[in-house]
C-alpha cells in the first residue's frame, strides 16, 4: 500500500539546508514503489507547511514548486545555509484505495484542524465510524481523513495527544501505520497496529529517520552520505499496537502502548513543552481572487474592470429585469387558448425546476392546455425524468419525447472532450453541450406535426445571463439585458463563427464525426429565428416560490448529488463543465448566477460568497456518472484539466 517516511534532525547533526533537501528527496525515491498516484510532504520548522500533488513523487520532487516549498519551509531555520534549529518532515507516496487523488483534500498529508498526518493502511469500518462520529472530518470520503479527524476530535475534547491516538486505535478496524505533527507540540508521533514502521535514531548525532520498510531505511543510510560517523546497523521495528513520540529537541524516542490509556503523569512529562505552529497547505489551489465590491465576479472574468469603488463594469451597466406582466401574458395566451380543452401550446420540458413550475403556472393559473415535450439528447438525468412523471401525471398533460441516437451523441461528446484536452480553450467548452440544441428544432417541428401555433419555454430569467461564455472567445459583447443568442448583431455572430473556425483549423481533432452536429447547433442557436414565448419575460422568477410549490404540490425531488443548489439539476454535464471553469478560471456558472441574483436583489453579497463556496465544490458523484455515460476515464481527464495553466 502507501509509503510513509520521515526524519527529524536537530543542530547536533550539523547539516546544511542542501543536505536536508537531498535526504527528503531520497526518501521519496525509496518510498515511491509503494504508491505512485500522489505524493506529499509536511515540514515542521517555524510552522508546519504542507505540499502535495496528484502525481508520482519522482515527478513532484523535480518541480519548481516543490523546490520553492522546501527552500521556504526551512529558510528561517538556517543561518549561512546550516540548520540552527530542529526540523522535521513526514512524507507520503500514495496508492489510492479510497477517494480519488484528483480531489486535493484526499491526498496526504491530511490536515485536520490541529493535526497534520500521513497514513498507510485501510480503515475497514469507516462508514460505521462516520455514522457514529458525523462531526469528524471526512473530505470526499477518504478513510485517512476520518482517521485523523477522530484523533483531532478526541484531542480537541480534552484528551492529551497520545490518549487521543490510543482511543482512535481502539475504535478502528483495519490497518493503520501513521506519523503526525500537532500544532502545539514540538513532537513527531508514530503509531502502528501492524508493525509496518522501521526507524533508527541517534541522540548523540541528533536525528531520527523512519520508513514503511526496513529496506527503505537501510538504503537511506547507504545512499544519503549524511551519517558516515553513525553505526547505522541498528534499525528497529515499531512493534504492532505500539506508538512512539519523538521530541524535536532531544530526539529520544519514547514508546507507548496503543492497548491502554497512559497515566496522566506520564503524559505531562512527555508534553512538557508547548509551541504554537501555524498549519499552512501551500499547495492548495489559490483562488483568493479580487472580486467586485458589489457582486462576486472575480478578476479572471473576461473583459472585467473595476472602478475606483471596486465595482465591476458588469454591475455598472446592469439593469434590473423588467417584466411584461401577467396582463400582457394573459392577453397573448388568450389568442391561443382553446375553448374545448384541446392542446393549445407546446412547452419545453427539461424536468428541471423552472420547466416543471412553468407547466404548473400555465395549466393551473392561466388555464392553458399544454403538451410538454422533452428532447432526450443523452444527458437528461434520471431524477429529471422522475420529476417530469410526477408533474405531467398530476396535471394530466401529454408528454412527447424526442430521443436522439444516445450512443452516437455520447460518442460525439467523448471525442470533443479528448480533442479539447489537446488544446484547451475555455471558449470551446460549450461545444460539449452542442448536441442539445436540437431542442430548439423540435420546438418548431412539433408545431408542424400538431398544428399548434405556440411554443413556450419556461426560461428568460435574467439571472441566467452569462457573458463569459462568448467572452472566452475573445468577444467583448455589450449584452443587452436578456438578449437571446439570435439577437446578437451580425458582426458578433461573424466574429464568433471565425473564432470557432480558427479553433477547428488549429486543432484538427475537432474535425471528427460530430462536426455536422456542431454546425447545426451554431445555426440553431445564433441563426435560425427565435420565435418562442419565454415565460419569465412576463412573470417574475421567484426561486423560493418555485421550490416551495413544486415540493408541496408534486413531491418534487431534489438531487443531492448537485448539492444544495438545484439550478441546472436536469443537466448531466453541469458538474463537468463547471469543474473546468472553476479549476482553470477560478469561477463557474454559479459565480455568474449568484452575481445576477445580487443585482436583482434576491440575495446579499455576503450570502452569495457563502453560497458559491458550497456551489463550487467538486461534485464527484455527478462527475463519475457523467464519465460513465460518456465513456472516458474520469481521473485521467480530471488530472489533465488540473494541469492546465490557471488564469489566476
Amino acid at each position: 500500500m502507501c509509503g510513509i517516511f520521515g526524519l527529524v534532525v536537530n543542530t547536533q547533526l550539523n547539516i546544511t539546508k542542501n543536505d536536508f533537501d537531498r535526504a527528503v528527496r531520497l526518501l521519496f525515491k525509496l518510498s515511491e514503489p509503494r504508491g505512485r498516484e500522489a505524493a506529499g510532504l509536511a515540514i515542521a520548522s517555524e510552522n508546519i507547511a504542507v505540499y502535495k500533488h496528484p502525481m508520482k513523487s519522482s515527478a513532484m520532487i523535480k518541480s519548481l514548486g516543490f523546490a520553492e516549498f522546501l527552500n521556504n519551509s526551512i529558510s528561517s531555520s538556517t543561518t549561512s545555509n546550516r540548520l540552527v534549529m530542529p526540523v522535521a518532515a513526514i512524507g507520503h507516496t500514495r496508492l489510492v484505495t479510497s477517494g480519488t487523488q484528483v480531489i486535493h483534500e484526499n491526498n496526504q498529508p491530511i490536515v485536520s484542524n490541529h493535526i497534520v498526518g500521513v497514513h498507510n493502511g485501510i480503515i475497514a469500518n469507516e462508514d460505521s465510524l462516520f455514522c457514529l462520529y458525523p462531526d469528524s472530518k471526512k473530505p470526499s470520503g477518504t478513510d485517512s481523513a476520518l482517521l485523523f479527524g477522530l484523533i483531532d476530535k478526541f484531542y480537541a475534547e480534552g484528551s492529551d495527544l497520545l490518549t487521543a491516538i490510543t482511543k482512535t486505535y481502539q475504535e478502528i478496524s483495519g490497518s493503520a501505520s501513521i506519523a503526525l505533527f500537532s500544532d502545539n507540540l514540538p513532537v513527531l508521533v508514530l503509531a502502528t497496529n501492524t508493525g509496518s514502521l522501521y526507524y533508527s535514531y541517534s541522540n548523540e548525532h541528533g536525528f531520527v529517520v523512519f520508513g514503511s520498510e526496513r529496506y527503505i531505511v537501510e538504503q537511506f543510510f547507504q545512499k544519503s552520505g549524511l551519517f558516515r560517523n553513525y553505526n547505522h546497523q541498528t534499525i528497529l521495528q515499531l512493534n504492532p499496537f505500539t506508538g512512539m513520540i519523538i521530541n524535536f529537541e532531544n530526539v529520544v524516542p519514547e514508546v507507548f502502548s496503543l492497548m491502554g490509556i497512559l497515566d496522566k503523569r506520564e503524559c505531562m512529562q512527555i508534553f512538557r513543552k508547548k509551541v504554537y505552529y501555524k498549519i499552512m497547505d501551500v499547495s492548495t489551489p489559490k483562488k483568493e481572487l479580487r472580486r467586485c465590491a458589489k457582486c462576486v465576479l472575480p478578476e479572471t472574468y473576461p473583459f472585467i474592470s473595476y472602478d475606483e469603488k471596486g465595482i465591476c463594469n458588469y454591475c455598472q451597466k446592469y439593469k434590473k429585469q423588467m417584466f411584461h406582466g401577467r396582463a400582457a401574458l394573459e392577453a397573448l395566451l388568450g389568442k391561443y387558448r382553446s375553448k374545448n380543452g384541446k392542446p393549445d401550446c407546446i412547452v419545453g420540458f427539461s424536468g428541471g425546476r423552472d420547466s416543471c413550475y412553468g407547466l404548473h403556472v400555465l395549466k393551473t393559473e392561466f388555464g392553458m392546455n399544454p403538451i410538454a415535450y422533452t428532447y432526450d439528447w443523452a444527458l437528461v438525468t434520471e431524477q429529471s425524468r422522475r420529476n417530469q412523471a410526477k408533474v405531467v401525471g398530476k396535471l394530466g398533460i401529454e408528454h412527447i419525447i424526442r430521443a436522439a441516437d444516445i450512443h452516437t451523441k455520447r460518442r460525439y461528446i467523448r471525442k470533443n472532450i479528448y480533442a479539447w484536452l489537446k488544446k484547451p480553450e475555455l471558449g470551446m467548452v460549450p461545444l460539449f453541450m452542442a448536441g442539445d440544441k436540437m431542442f430548439y428544432y423540435y420546438g418548431r417541428q412539433l408545431r408542424k406535426e400538431t398544428g399548434i401555433k405556440l411554443t413556450i419555454f419556461a426560461a428568460g430569467q435574467q439571472v441566467e445571463q452569462m457573458e463569459f461564455k462568448i467572452g472566452f472567445c475573445g468577444i467583448d459583447q455589450n449584452v443587452i439585458n436578456n438578449t437571446r443568442l439570435y439577437q446578437y448583431d451580425f458582426m458578433v455572430k461573424l466574429r464568433l463563427a471565425m473564432w470557432y473556425i480558427k479553433q477547428y483549423l488549429t486543432n484538427p481533432s475537432y474535425l471528427n464525426e460530430s462536426l455536422v452536429d456542431s454546425i447545426f447547433a451554431f445555426y440553431s442557436s445564433f441563426i435560425n429565428k427565435d420565435d418562442y414565448l419565454y415565460l419569465y419575460h412576463y412573470i417574475p422568477w421567484d426561486e423560493k416560490l418555485i421550490e416551495r410549490t413544486l415540493k408541496e404540490e408534486y413531491g418534487w425531488e431534489t438531487d443531492e448529488k448537485y448539492g444544495k443548489n438545484q439550478w441546472r439539476m436536469g443537466d448531466g454535464q453541469t458538474a463537468f463543465i463547471d469543474y473546468i471553469w472553476y479549476t482553470v478560471a477560478g469561477f463557474s456558472e454559479y459565480d455568474n448566477f449568484r452575481s445576477n441574483q445580487i443585482r436583482e436583489e434576491f440575495i446579499t453579497r455576503e450570502e452569495a460568497l457563502e453560497l458559491i463556496e458550497e456551489d463550487n465544490k467538486p461534485r464527484m458523484e455527478m462527475l463519475q456518472d457523467f464519465s460513465q455515460l460518456i465513456g472516458f476515464n474520469l481521473e485521467e481527464v480530471l488530472l489533465k484539466i488540473n494541469s492546465i495553466p490557471k488564469l489566476y
